[in-house]
């Protein structure tokens, strides 16, 4: 593999010298690059580049058969750079420019969070001057003012007074003090606590998040003076706990990355996230597209030897995130970015740099230098940095300090108090609520309200069908039973919950739901009386939530049973964001002379009459997933069998229920047994009605194949056998009738709707439960 890195600091320096210790890279190219990476390397080597020239950059690595790009600072992603090699078909560890605007503009980013109710500080964006003073003099609370574009880490003003918020403003809005990244500004409400920053893989839908860190910015020792690119980092954080990473996680990482890719730019690369630990909660303060300097120094020293990462850049961009491993070490690791006489003002370049041995456990990281007559000197603001692990923080602290006496150059300057928020201060405490663990109970509330005119709809005698109690009523006497048998079913929607997720389309899962136990009650002769459903997920959207249970509402109103009740769990952490899982119980009553299967009625020569699905129905999902993938086809595509609909919407067909028609002809005792073909398909459902001394003799070739049946068993090379037990292959019923009432069976159910063929016989049993004969019509 040969990859080229965009940039010239102490990041790029950084992921060069992980990058450089994969056995799968062949060589790598920095552009331009910096002391550091000029030397120290056999596979690397520096060219004379710059981060903006996208023209020479795309050319140097079409010649160069370049694999994989790695911009590095943010304003070449910014300006498009990923857009250049996906046009020449290179892949780019970096977001697209629309998801770049993450990050290029401040007021931007504000919104989305907004958007996707994602924790931030109170904000107002502004691009008029005069409208901005004004906003000033009205709030209450002290402030943060943002240039909006991008500053190179500097565009960010904390004033402790008023009159400092007023001059502050005054030199982004009309001094231009960050230039055009001034033309518009972020005011939001200062927030207190601990600052950390997370840097998050991202492949567009998974994420893998390296530890917490956290930055010095400020130039003076006790975080005083003015902010600069970052003077020494540490993590991970004692401030950040398991649980409040999963919190992060959960609330603010995902939904991040899952919004954007909602709203049309997919976020690919590093997700770069700064938090702020309020008393109320991790809160976002900004994002950024790429990876954090001196961030980058500290983490990479974390990672594992067994992490590849060069290989994770590929699968970041190429969006298999999910199929490689990231590690980190259990151990700290600390930075002190050592800087210019003079910095964040002016200073001095072309300074010599003289460095020393270092330990094994401590690394020199370069960012302004470069290599002049075989000699490093000083080239920018933060020079060069001394990282260090161990397995405690005070001894990476120790070490990291040590590096940096191994440094000497002319008015060299750097901070002597790194990590010193860790050594003297405690987590954070955080009021907590519900909420916070991730339970939103008026979320559930406001549920209840969206469904309830849906729920009222199934209404029928002996049920009200009204949600708020503990526990639904139904009547007997009221619906008209004297003295029934009652039947109870329960079952779930399985995997193809997975493609309704897929396409954001939930309705039809929500009539399988009622179905899949409806029909099952039908195998015992049993009308279905009322159904509850049990709806669990790791984050409620009430929207999706809401449209399943109107679903449900749907297949009680053909099912002819009142929905009476249900419970809605959020459970954070039980299921991956974005999913959920549906579970329902039906009770129905059958008279004790009607009830199925009669089996001291049932004898040898009864005719098998079958029910055509409407399809795939609700089982047998995991192997459909696994064709569909395999034959390379997106749910959104267009189906091979059916170029009117997508493969999505042909396999989202919903489960077809049986109850009103059948009822028509088992309450006149047309009907000795039934079968609803679930899971186990022909072969294992229809025994299951029989005698033990009877068995089941099933023609396939006296009904059709469907178009959709046949591209799965030739797509999925699926045995004829195993076609058989895994799903219904057409029939969503079979029934056993007597010769002499097959033609009045048949009659009945094709007046309500329903196609039908006579299937098979009922044999003496010698051996299997079920035979199938006129297999060669599936081939």
């Amino acid at each position: 593999m040969k990859l080229l890195v965009v940039g010239n600091g102490g990041r790029e320096h950084a992921l060069v010298w992980k990058l450089a210790r994969s056995p799968k890279v062949e060589h790598i190219y920095v552009a331009p690059g910096n002391g550091g990476t000029a030397s120290g390397f056999k596979n690397v080597s520096n060219v004379n580049i710059g981060v903006g020239a996208f023209k020479e950059l795309v050319e140097f690595a079409v010649k160069n058969e370049i694999d994989l790009v790695l911009p590095g600072p943010e304003a070449p992603l910014v300006d498009g750079i990923e857009g250049h090699f996906r046009k020449v078909g290179i892949p780019c560890f970096g977001p697209s420019q629309a998801a770049a605007r993450m990050e290029g503009s401040k007021t931007f980013s504000k919104d989305f969070m907004q958007r996707h109710s994602i924790p931030t500080a109170e904000y107002r964006n502004f691009s008029d001057y005069d409208s901005a003073r004004a906003y000033l003099d009205s709030v209450p609370h002290n402030v943060v003012i943002k240039a909006s574009g991008i500053a190179a880490g500097k565009g960010v003003l904390i004033p402790a007074t008023k009159e400092e918020a007023h001059a502050g403003l005054r030199e982004i809005m009309v001094d231009r003090e960050f230039g055009a990244a001034g033309d518009e500004v972020v005011i939001e409400e200062f927030l207190e606590g601990d600052e950390l920053s997370i840097l998050t893989f991202s492949d567009g839908y998974h994420i893998v998040s390296l530890p917490p860190a956290q930055d010095h910015k400020r130039i003076f020792d006790g975080d005083q003076g003015p902010n600069t690119g970052g003077m020494g980092c540490y993590a991970p954080t004692r401030i950040a706990s398991p649980s409040v990473l999963e919190e992060v996680n959960r609330t603010i990482l995902q939904p991040t990355v899952d919004g954007m890719r909602r709203e049309g730019y997919p976020f690919r690369g590093m997700l770069f996230t700064g938090l702020m630990m309020t008393k109320n909660g991790p809160k976002v303060l900004e994002y950024n597209v790429r990876f954090g300097d001196p961030e980058t120094q500290t983490v990479m020293s974390l990672l594992s030897k067994d992490t590849d990462l060069a290989e994770v850049l590929m699968a970041c961009a190429m969006g298999y995130l999910d199929s490689v491993k990231v590690e980190v070490t259990k151990q700290f690791a600390a930075t002190v970015v050592v800087a210019a006489g003079g910095y964040p003002g002016s200073y001095e370049k072309g300074k010599e740099i003289k460095l020393g041995p270092v330990g094994p456990d401590t690394a020199i990281f370069h960012a302004g230098t470069s290599l002049v007559d075989g000699k490093i000197v000083t080239a920018g603001g933060r020079v060069i940095a001394a990282t260090a692990t161990a397995d405690t923080l005070e001894d990476a602290v120790k070490k990291a300090y040590e590096g940096v006496n191994t440094i000497s150059f002319d008015s060299m300057f750097y901070r002597k108090d790194i990590a010193h928020r860790a050594f003297k201060q405690k987590p954070a405490e955080v009021a907590m609520t519900y909420a916070d663990s991730g339970v939103d109970v008026d979320a559930g509330n406001a549920l209840v309200q969206r469904i309830k005119a849906a729920v009222k709809s199934t209404r029928i005698p002996g049920a009200d069908a009204e949600l708020g109690g503990f526990g639904g009523i139904f009547d007997l006497h009221a619906a008209g039973w004297t003295d029934p048998l009652l039947v109870a079913g329960i079952d779930g929607v399985g995997t193809k919950l997975k493609i309704a997720c897929a396409l954001g389309k939930h309705r039809s899962v929500g009539i399988d739901l009622v179905a899949m136990s409806v029909n099952d009650l039908l195998a015992q002769g049993a009308a279905s009386l009322f159904f509850l459903d049990y709806y669990s997920t790791s984050k409620l959207n009430i929207d999706e939530a809401a449209e399943f249970v109107e679903g449900v509402a749907d297949g009680c109103k053909q099912a002819g049973c009142a929905l009476i009740g249900g419970e809605t769990a959020e459970m954070p952490g039980m299921y991956a964001v974005g999913d959920y899982d549906a579970a329902g119980c039906a009770i129905g009553a059958v008279n004790r002379d009607q009830v199925l299967p009669k089996l001291d009625k049932i004898v040898e020569g009864d005719v098998l009459v079958g029910l055509a699905s409407n399809g795939v129905h609700s089982n047998g999902y995991s192997l459909i997933r696994k064709i569909v993938d395999r034959a390379g086809l997106a749910w959104t595509a267009r189906a091979p069998w059916n170029s009117a609909a997508t493969v999505g919407e042909e396999f989202l067909t919903p489960t077809r229920i049986y109850v009103k028609q059948i009822l028509k002809v088992s309450t006149r005792g047309l009907i000795k047994g039934l079968s609803h073909i679930t899971g186990g398909g022909l072969t294992e459902n229809i025994p299951r009605m029989l005698p033990a001394h009877l068995a089941a003799e099933v023609d396939v070739s006296a009904y059709q194949l469907s178009p959709m049946f046949r591209w799965l068993k030739k797509a999925g090379n699926v045995a004829d056998l195993e076609f058989a037990r895994t799903w219904n292959t057409g029939l969503g019923l079979v029934a056993v009738v007597a010769r002499e009432d097959v033609d009045e069976v048949v009659r009945v159910l094709r007046e309500e709707g329903e196609t039908v063929a006579v299937v098979g016989r009922v044999v003496a049993r010698s051996g299997e439960g079920c035979v199938l004969k006129g297999l060669e019509s599936w081939n």
